[in-house]
């Protein structure tokens, strides 16, 4: 019986902690959605859709799971410090990253949406 209880505990712990692979993976494929909203940003080449793409890019890549979420954090937070060690204001990177952690959080992308972007995007 003893014996029986102890595989059961170790299968579930091992069950618990065989996910760990999955995390590069995730934070990779998190990276691609984060790559590919920005360049779908620069595609777009439309007025005050900068925070929509953060959001997007976010939303996608936590969707990926917690390597997702990580790259998404990793790579926002490293554009927002680029950018304010260039010289950009420090209003325009808060803006930027509420808009980012929004869409990590799942939130409804549509209230970044711009008008008359196209629905591709």
């Amino acid at each position: 019986m003893k014996m029986l209880l102890a595989g059961l505990v170790l299968i579930l712990i091992v069950e618990t902690n065989a996910q760990w692979y999955k995390f590069p993976v995730e934070a990779a494929q998190g990276a691609y959605d984060m790559g590919r909203a920005y360049l779908d940003m620069r595609e777009a080449n439309w007025k005050n859709s900068d925070k929509y793409f953060h959001a997007r890019g976010n939303s996608d890549a936590a969707g990926r799971g917690a390597g997702g979420r990580w790259a998404a954090e990793v790579i926002s937070d490293g554009r927002e410090w680029v950018q304010q060690k260039m010289g950009h204001g420090a209003g325009d990177s808060e803006a930027d990253q509420a808009a980012n952690r929004h869409g990590r959080e799942g939130g409804d992308l549509s209230i970044y949406r711009p008008q008359g972007l196209p629905e591709k995007y």
